[in-house]
């Protein structure tokens, strides 16, 4: 799992009919500290997430399938949760937009 933000929606008008009923979201890699690292990536969200908030995102194909029980469904990366903050052993993040 990776820690990202939402940079952004992903809108269409035609798309995979396995995607029907699923927001699409555009993330950007966080480090722990939480700065942006790494190139955009897109996200189906289960979580109701926003512009701007730091979420926990399940990036890897088999795993988010299985969460969405669709096994035909083209993805590769899926939004777990909106993080509030986030504690390492020597310091504290608290997200403020």
């Amino acid at each position: 799992m990776i820690l990202a933000r939402v940079t952004g929606e992903v809108v269409s008008t035609v798309k995979n009919a396995e995607f029907k009923g699923h927001k699409l979201l555009l993330l950007r890699p966080l480090t722990l500290d939480g700065e942006v690292q790494g190139e955009e990536f897109i996200a189906v969200d289960t979580v109701d997430a926003g512009i701007g908030d730091p979420v926990l995102v399940n990036k890897e194909g088999g795993g988010t399938r299985l969460a969405l029980d669709n096994s035909r469904i083209p993805l590769q990366a899926l939004i777990v949760a909106v993080v509030d903050d986030w504690h390492l052993p020597e310091t504290r993040h608290k997200d403020t937009p």
